[in-house]
């Protein structure tokens, strides 16, 4: 007995001294993997030991870091992209790791997201553009996709105040798509559906998916005519690490509007033969009084990451804190995100959790604080001795200082946005997830106004003196998702099927409440109940509250199948059936299928391995049904609605009746979308792109239409009318100029041409006028409409008088109906003539970066082509017959422009298109300059230093300041339909990004 315990423990002894051994033999193995050509960091590499389940994948940078045994022979790093590799595991701790394309596979992506999944860029048989968060540009924005702009063909982003932190971009996808629905994509964030876009930071995101087919978008039925952006933010992988990202950013004035000095004011406006102002004896530079230039912003990101293919987690921290170029203007917001992943260790199942809360406090731009600022007369000082100075002269009549100092108009903003799935995998080819999600936003805005304004105290105004309002804004969205997946591999046939269920629910609050008359302006919003005017003693209540509740539902079943044989020919083919509580009885559900195919041409025999430089050529061709029913609840449903009062027997009774009419066949607008594309590399994958040709019709436009009283309770159905058609050709190019060891360029190139056409304003139910006069211009002069939507037009076509020149006498002359000419104070309406459109024929960027070992230099242009603006600035204060004590721009009184000839009064409010001008632009949009530098320390593993400017140049022939302030999205492209603006800014920014 004691032989045998002896035994055990002498086995037991060498066992102890073998193991512990073994693991003081284990070690950390770090390194970086990087492209053979391009020495480019290559993320989401799988880096795993041979002969055992262990590994990690590369972040970010390219980077790993992983623990061996004494007993472990050899790596095998892996990715998609490129061809797999072995080492050997030698005494080297810090490796390096060159791998090298492969000649089947497209430079720079990976996988990229489809709907619902992903696939490899070798599979996708539609139109999508995937975007890596390095190609992203280094902006100070507030929203992220301002990152994006010029970087998809087809995507337009635009935004008329960028140096406002407040603002938030119109996004556009392959031109003007509706008349009254919206016209943004629906965003996917991390695979939920309609998530907050302002929720998310831009050093979080990963990558961008732009779904631009309709094969593609049709998988979310009525929410992808408009294109789908799908947005997947960043997840733990290989080692822990913990990734600081700061920046201080400055804007400063630009392409501001030249106007008269006080002295030029009292030449050419005060002392004139005919007057056309006074001299108020003071010196004020208006535009400057009521800017702050520069504005500066600062951001700054912790991101903690790690794990390993089972477990793994990534959170991060944000704060920002952003001025305006405006007096007014400023946001401070604080955000975070956690993304929790976890795989069972015989990978049955897999639960993810992401969680994403953001607070934001504004305080709003006064836009119309530049309008006065452009038109004041100089010559009024800001202040005089009882304070700020009163102002009643001129366009607006107030003092834009004291507006921008006193007036507030605040908001509280929180988000919150919440996702958990939980994922199956019942063989090893079928598998079933369940994702729920919550997606909140909550808005408080904070209106105050005080008694003290010089327009409330020199009224003798004894009532509604000073005002304040509370409004709260709640939107809720729950949704859950349930698909099962399955994939087939019968030799050289490959299947992959989807099959799906959705459900949304959209809930909408709002209150609000205002009084005026507080006995103290020291209240702001805190004591609405103080205020005399609604209730108290003045009783005007009916106006004092109001509240509002509404909600719709989504449900949906969908199905799609893959098919690729031989990984030649490729079929996918979609079905989404989809209600909405939204639509009429008679319409509340719809199909939206889709089919797309694709045949790579490259793996034929008679290309294979025939031409030398071709690696990759593929033919895709899609079709697709989506829909839009991005507009108000309760549009079919026949609604009842106060009338006003009404007295009886000495009682007053609040009236109701009908409010809107019923319709029962009310649904969504149908887009059919055709798409033919083309995909290739070449020249050992040192060229790549792809060019594509779309066909979108949308049908049943929803607007409101004129129907007859009786029988119909009001004069106007919101229903479904008319068709609009958009076309286009699109190409993406990039490519490696130059590869050496030590330097490189890169240069990347995007354009997009697209045609649009309003097809008819009626149906089989409704006929109706062929056109819709649009755009409206705003007082002083009440110039009108200047845009027309007709039949067989494009959207944004100038409908207006046709210039025929300036007589002696100042006056503004244009050809009438018959073809003579008289001053255009003589013509009539019937006289306006198809001038000129505002949507861009063709738009364009050209990105080019160089690197230079350890430094890198991007250089990004963009601009739009084949266009006209109605320059708004010279139309209104522009011309010597500007509005009378009211300043100008220099060029009014210049020889040599053309307004300076404008001199007659009678002709000054009438519109023409002798205020068109080409707004084709080219934009140096961006230059970043950056230095990175790995670090061989236990306290640092790598920094990255770098500089940014945005909107340093614009090269154009427009006047009337930076081209890009113009709206250019939406149904009146090419004008600003009021005088409010935000004026451009150059952006400087500096950051640092460091790695512990």
């Amino acid at each position: 007995m004691l032989l045998k315990i002896l035994r055990l423990l002498c086995c037991f002894t060498l066992t102890f001294a073998l193991t512990s051994q073994a693991f003081g033999q284990n070690r950390v193995l770090e390194g970086k993997v990087i492209d053979s050509a391009a020495s480019n960091p290559v993320p989401g590499v799988t880096v795993r030991i041979v002969g055992t389940r262990s590994g990690t994948t590369t972040d970010a940078n390219g980077s790993f870091r992983l623990t061996v045994t004494a007993a472990d022979r050899q790596l095998v790093f892996s990715s998609i992209d490129y061809d797999p590799k072995t080492i050997s595991i030698t005494d080297q701790n810090n490796l390096v790791i060159k791998l090298a394309q492969s000649s089947r596979s497209l430079k720079g992506v990976e996988v990229v997201s489809v709907g619902y999944g992903t696939m490899d860029k070798r599979e996708v048989s539609s139109a999508i553009t995937h975007v890596r968060a390095e190609d992203l540009k280094s902006v100070a924005a507030n929203n992220p996709l301002m990152s994006l702009q010029g970087k998809v063909s087809g995507l337009t982003i635009s935004n008329t105040a960028t140096a406002d932190p407040n603002s938030s971009p119109s996004i556009q996808l392959r031109g003007v798509s509706s008349r009254s629905a919206g016209l943004g994509p629906l965003y996917v964030i991390n695979g939920v559906p309609g998530g907050n876009i302002d929720n998310i930071n831009q050093n979080d995101i990963e990558s961008i998916d732009v779904l631009k087919g309709g094969a593609a978008s049709a998988i979310y039925g009525t929410r992808g005519s408009n294109g789908v952006i799908i947005i997947t933010t960043k997840k733990g992988t290989g080692s822990s690490q913990l990734i600081y990202n700061g920046y201080v950013s400055a804007d400063y004035l630009t392409m501001a509007p030249d106007l008269l000095t006080p002295e030029e004011f009292r030449t050419n406006r005060v002392k004139a033969a005919s007057p056309r102002g006074i001299d108020y004896g003071g010196n004020t530079d208006w535009m400057k009084a009521v800017t702050r230039s520069p504005s500066y912003a600062q951001k700054h990101t912790l991101q903690i990451s790690g794990g390993n293919a089972n477990d793994n987690y990534f959170a991060s921290a944000d704060y920002r804190n952003a001025d305006g170029i405006d007096l007014r203007a400023s946001k401070k917001e604080y955000g975070a995100r956690l993304n929790v992943n976890h795989t069972s260790k015989e990978n049955v199942y897999s639960v993810t959790l992401n969680v994403a809360p953001r607070y934001m406090k504004t305080s709003n731009a006064d836009q119309g604080n530049f309008n006065n600022a452009i038109t004041i007369n100089p010559t009024i000082p800001i202040y005089d001795s009882s304070g700020y100075r009163y102002i009643n002269t001129g366009f607006f009549a107030n003092n834009p200082v004291e507006n921008a100092r006193l007036i507030k108009s605040e908001a509280e903003i929180k988000q919150l946005d919440i996702s958990g799935s939980f994922k199956v995998n019942i063989l090893k080819n079928l598998s079933s997830m369940l994702t729920i999600s919550n997606i909140r936003s909550s808005y408080k805005n904070l209106n105050f106004r005080p008694s003290t304004l010089t327009t409330i105290v020199h009224s003798n105004q004894t009532t509604k003196t000073n005002y304040a309002s509370q409004e709260q804004q709640d939107n809720n969205q729950q949704n859950i998702e349930w698909t099962i997946n399955y994939a087939l591999n019968l030799k050289r046939s490959h299947f992959k099927v989807l099959g799906g269920y959705s459900y949304s629910y959209f809930d909408y609050q709002a209150f609000s409440a205002n009084n005026y008359d507080f006995p103290f302006d020291t209240f702001l919003w805190y004591n609405l109940g103080s205020g005399t005017w609604n209730g108290g003693d003045k009783g005007n209540g009916q106006n004092a509250v109001s509240s509002t509740r509404n909600d719709s539902r989504l449900a949906a079943f969908f199905g799609r199948i893959n098919y690729d044989f031989d990984n030649k020919y490729i079929l996918t083919l979609s079905l989404r059936q989809e209600g909405s509580s939204k639509f009429g009885a008679s319409n509340k559900w719809g199909s939206f299928p889709a089919v797309s195919a694709a045949w790579r041409i490259s793996d034929e025999d008679f290309l294979k391995n025939k031409i030398s430089w071709l690696n990759d050529l593929k033919l895709r061709a899609d079709y697709g049904v989506t829909g839009n029913q991005d507009f108000d609840n309760y549009k079919s449903l026949l609604l009842y609605g106060g009338y006003g009062y009404f007295p009886f027997n000495g009682t007053t009774y609040q009236v109701y009746g009908p409010s809107q009419n019923v319709n029962p066949n009310l649904g969504w607008e149908k887009a059919i979308n055709f798409n033919v594309g083309l995909d290739f590399e070449l020249f050992s994958n040192r060229l790549s792109g792809s060019v594509n040709y779309y066909v979108r019709t949308n049908k049943d436009l929803l607007g409101n239409y004129n129907v007859p009283l009786p029988p119909n309770p009001q004069s106007q159905t919101f229903t479904n009318v008319g068709t609009m058609k958009n076309s286009g050709l699109e190409v993406q190019l990039s490519g490696v100029a130059i590869q050496r060891e030590a330097f490189s360029y890169n240069i990347s190139f995007t354009g997009a041409y697209n045609n649009n056409k309003f097809v008819s304003f009626s149906n089989k139910l409704y006929q109706g006028a062929p056109f819709q006069d649009v755009a409206g211009l705003p007082s002083p002069g009440s110039p009108g409409n200047i845009q027309r939507l007709q039949e067989g037009h494009r959207i944004g076509d100038f409908y207006m008088l046709r210039s025929a020149g300036v007589d002696e006498n100042g006056a503004l002359l244009v050809y009438r109906k018959d073809g003579t000419i008289a001053p255009a104070n003589q013509a009539n309406a019937d006289d306006k003539q198809f001038v000129g459109n505002g949507l861009p024929k063709f738009t364009a960027s050209l990105g080019n970066v160089f690197r230079y070992k350890n430094w890198d230099l991007n250089l990004f242009f963009r601009g739009n082509f084949g266009y006209k603006l109605f320059n708004m600035q010279a139309f209104y204060i522009g011309t010597p017959a500007t509005q009378s004590d009211a300043n100008t721009l220099r060029s009014a009184y210049d020889p040599k422009s053309k307004y300076a000839k404008l001199t007659n009064s009678a002709t000054t409010s009438l519109a023409s298109d002798y205020f068109l001008e080409s707004g084709s632009f080219v934009k140096l949009d961006n230059v970043t300059l950056g230095y990175s530098h790995d670090l061989n320390s236990k306290y640092m593993r790598a920094f990255r230093v770098y500089a940014s400017a945005s909107n340093l140049h614009t090269f154009t022939g427009f006047t009337g300041g930076d081209p890009d302030l113009y709206r250019v999205n939406g149904i009146t492209p090419g004008v600003n339909e009021n005088l409010n603006f935000y004026p451009a800014t150059i952006q400087v920014l500096a950051g640092v990004q460091v790695t512990f």
